[in-house]
């Protein structure tokens, strides 16, 4: 066994997120296992950029209100409890509600040389207002 204490609160960068996100990482990859688990809290409105996992992602909310949006339009509204699967190759975003804040643990498995995450452009603030009134 061994305990690994709290890591020091990083913002989230402003190169994959809108809004201010902070972010506590729980588990590096260390081999053989492949496991990334990281607490994020986005602030009313805040969200990721558009993006994939190579070996998809589990996102468990624990706080608040938020959502997870697929290119295809599809949303899942996320509050407390709820899990969220994207497979593999999904683009996806997700963040907070316009109005309250939004806690998740986001899980995924690492690959060879790195998170597998593939980070693309910022999602367009029509898109974001869109998926909040569906």
């Amino acid at each position: 066994m061994e305990l690994t204490t709290p890591s020091n609160t990083a913002k989230g960068p402003d190169t994959i997120f809108t809004g201010d996100v902070y972010i506590n990482p729980i588990k590096q990859k260390m081999e053989p296992s492949r496991l990334i688990a990281s607490i994020v809290r986005f602030t009313p409105g805040a969200h990721t950029n558009w993006h994939s996992h190579a070996l998809g992602q589990t996102l468990f909310c624990t706080d608040g209100a938020g959502l997870v949006v697929a290119r295809d339009g599809t949303t899942i509204r996320l509050t407390p409890g709820d899990t969220v699967w994207t497979p593999p190759g999904q683009e996806h975003w997700h963040g907070a509600g316009v109005d309250c804040m939004m806690s998740h643990i986001a899980m995924l498995e690492g690959v060879e040389d790195g998170d597998g995450t593939t980070w693309l452009e910022p999602v367009s603030a029509e898109d974001y207002r869109a998926a909040n009134q569906r």
